[in-house]
């Protein structure tokens, strides 16, 4: 039987521009109470971009959390407000690598990490992409990269991508092209 938790009291610990942090009481089993750490995040957008050719556009960023370079599909967080995931789907792929994309396909949406953070990820199938000049945030250094559907998928089996939600996305995309063929 899953047992669910009651909020008693709730503290918010951080307000910042990215996310909250905030501090629950909660009961858990045996009429006992527990505190869960919460991290509110307003959600992101996460897309696997396919041109013509059929190369992917991946970017190299240098993220702090990590202190360092990670290699990723393009993604962003929803702006305050922005209740339409899409919309700020279609604005990252285009800030991140240029691209406009005629055709979109929503794949999956998922919890980036459920034990912790509200943080809803809301993956697209980017399509019949034009190009065009990138639109960096002013805080953004990206490298645009192309690169061929199979070596992405060789360099996931060699652990040389490891951004998880880069990896959801693309064993996802490969799971859809396999089914597409049969």
């Amino acid at each position: 039987m899953v047992f669910e938790e009651k909020t008693l009291s709730s503290e918010m610990i951080y307000r910042g521009a990215i996310l909250n942090l905030r501090k629950d009481k909660v009961t858990v089993k045996d009429s006992h109470t527990s505190y869960r750490e919460i991290v509110e995040h307003s959600g992101g957008v996460l897309i696997v971009a396919v041109a013509a050719d059929g190369k992917i556009p991946m970017v190299r960023q240098f993220r702090k959390a990590t202190e360092q370079v990670i290699f990723e599909l393009p993604a962003g967080k929803l702006d305050p407000g922005e209740t339409d995931p899409l919309v700020a789907a279609k604005r990252e792929l285009h800030e991140e690598t240029g691209y406009t994309a005629a055709k979109w396909t929503h794949l999956v949406s998922f919890y980036t990490s459920v034990g912790y953070s509200t943080e809803m990820l809301h993956t697209y199938l980017a399509e019949e992409l034009t190009a065009g000049d990138t639109d960096f945030d002013e805080n953004e250094a990206i490298d645009l990269e192309l690169w061929e559907p199979e070596a992405l998928y060789e360099m996931i089996d060699r652990g040389e991508i490891i951004d998880g939600k880069t990896l959801a996305a693309l064993l996802l995309y490969r799971t859809r092209q396999t089914a597409d063929s049969v």
